[in-house]
């Protein structure tokens, strides 16, 4: 028996003197490789079968821990880690023991995946869900007990190689044995399944890739593609020419600056219980110098002006740059030494268009530099007026308004208007003269005068017209005389109030009538009129915006008929 774990440890004697037989092979072996160091010794012995007195041959390739690392087989650093015991199986030569160990190794945790017996007999029925015909590198080859080269309590090795599908070389430790590299071939020390723990790998169907450009401070993403089986877990770690970046572990990483000019990479390992993981290495270009993008451009703020302070608002960008300078110009030129955040305008600036760039910079990081748009030209101070400008004109629909420009110093100042109506501007009312019309009935009208001169400042002045405008009333008289008495019809219209409302009174022989106009219109009748030829005086009152007006007629009431 070749295999113990701490719950079962019979006696490893077997029927015919097995290992007796054994002890001998293990002692040429062991011969045979002190003699051969470095080369691959090939031994042939008889191996014990619990089945019978029946013996199969394998093909041994090295035995001793020495013997084999002479011969160029190791044993994976059991050799010295063999003291411990692993999967709570016994230390020492244990076949048991030793695969355990090589699992570890190969990423399993150091706790058995089952309950219960450890003897290496019931590994493949305890596993049987991963347990088939088909060796791989990795995979545990199993024995049954009593099926050579296995005792009473089975038998279990790691595979090495597979030659081909019939030919397999294991490395194996044995209970009070030795620890071998073994060569066997179907029907000749074949397993009885084999053990896949770990030796699967998850492959990837789709390959991973880096989304992004390796640019300081330009986020980067693995897409961690598709694989299968499908892991339970992906892992990542970047690295910069092939030394691992500490933390950066996750599925995204910033490069920083201590990176420019790196190439990047990452591992990506996807992991799933039973299987060994499937691993992937991307690589980037080397990363480029990182740039600033503009959130908010600056701006001059203040009159450009002789004598005024010009400030500039703050720039920013993203990432936000660790220094930022400013320089101003005039007419494009840098005004030396006016690298603040405000200027201070003097004569050598008027007539200049003002601007200011700032320049933004941080280690790994290209220079950005954003302008804030031109100033109008500095003037040297506003035009001054000496005498201010009028307004003559009735303020009546029809009626023309005309502004004169008052004095201004210094002289040859150029002057334009602007007519406004309740303070907007007019369209196309831009003359010293302007005709009020209909849309200006009760509205205020004024006029904008600004005086300008090359290198000053505009000044402009507001005049404003009587208000509000109003209009003149037209009044019509129509008057039918019957006995005793005159019927008078009125309509009474105006320029921007074709009905206006108002009182109307009329005056005939020393009577006299009061009516209102409903809709511009009245009938008013004079009673009590002796026969005769009499005048007709009509009087609208008027409203706030229809001046009044009067009218004159003649009628004759003639005699009745007795």
């Amino acid at each position: 028996m070749h295999h113990q774990s701490q719950q079962s440890h019979p006696s490893h004697r077997t029927r015919g003197g097995a290992p007796a037989r054994l002890v001998v092979a293990v002692g040429r072996v062991r011969r045979i490789a002190g003699l051969l160091v470095g080369t691959l010794a090939l031994v042939v012995t008889v191996l014990p079968s619990t089945a019978g007195t029946q013996s199969v041959a394998s093909t041994y390739l090295c035995s001793s821990y020495s013997g084999c690392q002479a011969a160029g087989y190791g044993s994976g650093g059991y050799r010295q880690a063999n003291g411990t015991q692993y999967w709570k199986m016994f230390a020492g030569h244990n076949c048991t023991n030793y695969i355990a160990y090589r699992l570890i190794q190969n990423g399993m945790p150091d706790k058995r995946p089952w309950s219960g017996d450890g003897d290496a007999k019931n590994w493949g029925v305890a596993m049987a869900s991963i347990t088939d015909q088909t060796p791989r590198v990795g995979a545990i080859a199993w024995y049954r007990a009593g099926v050579s080269p296995a005792g009473s309590s089975g038998h279990v090795a790691y595979v090495e190689q597979v030659i081909s599908p019939t030919e397999i070389i294991v490395s194996e430790d044995y209970w009070g044995g030795d620890f071998h590299w073994r060569r066997a071939t179907a029907g000749s020390g074949w397993p009885s399944g084999f053990i896949h723990f770990n030796d699967q790998v998850v492959e990837p169907t789709t390959a991973p890739t880096i989304a992004g450009t390796p640019m300081v401070g330009a986020p980067l993403e693995v897409v961690p593609g598709a694989w299968t089986p499908a892991p339970t877990a992906v892992t990542y770690q970047w690295s910069a020419d092939g030394t691992a970046i500490s933390g950066a572990t996750a599925a995204t990483y910033v490069p920083t600056p201590d990176v420019k000019g790196k190439t990047l990479t990452a591992a990506v390992t996807a992991q799933l219980s039973g299987y060994a993981p499937g691993a992937a290495t991307l690589t980037t270009a080397p990363v480029a110098p990182g740039t600033f993008q503009p959130t908010a451009l600056p701006a001059i703020q203040g009159t450009p002006e002789v004598g005024q302070t010009l400030s500039l608002t703050a720039a920013s960008w993203s990432p936000q740059p660790a220094k930022a300078t400013t320089q101003w110009y005039a007419d494009g030129k840098a005004l030396p030494g006016a690298t603040g955040s405000s200027f201070v305008l003097g004569r050598d600036q008027v007539g200049a268009r003002i601007s200011a760039r700032v320049t933004g910079s941080s280690k790994g990081y290209r220079k950005a530099r954003t302008t804030a748009p031109d100033t109008e030209p500095v003037l040297a101070k506003p035009v001054t007026l000496t005498s201010p400008s009028t307004v003559s004109g009735r303020a009546e629909v029809g009626k023309v308004l005309t502004v004169k420009a008052g004095s201004a110093r210094p002289s040859g100042a150029t002057v334009s208007y602007s007519w406004l109506r309740d303070g907007k501007p007019i369209g196309k009312a831009t003359n010293p003269r302007y005709t009020l019309r209909t849309k200006d009935l009760g509205r205020a009208i004024s006029v904008q005068v600004t005086s300008s001169h090359r290198n000053f400042r505009a000044t402009t002045e507001t005049i404003a017209a009587k208000a509000p405008v109003t209009t003149v009333a037209e009044v019509r008289v129509r008057a039918q005389a019957s006995r005793k008495r005159v019927t008078v019809d009125l309509r009474v219209k105006a320029p921007g109030a074709p009905a206006p409302d108002g009182a109307v009174t009329v005056r005939i022989g020393g009577q006299t009538v009061t009516g209102q106009l409903t809709r511009g219109r009245e009938r008013l009748v004079v009673r009590g009129l002796a026969p005769g030829r009499y005048r007709v005086l009509v009087t609208y009152a008027g409203t706030p915006l229809v001046q009044p007006a009067k009218a004159r007629a003649t009628i004759l009431v003639a005699r009745g008929r007795g």
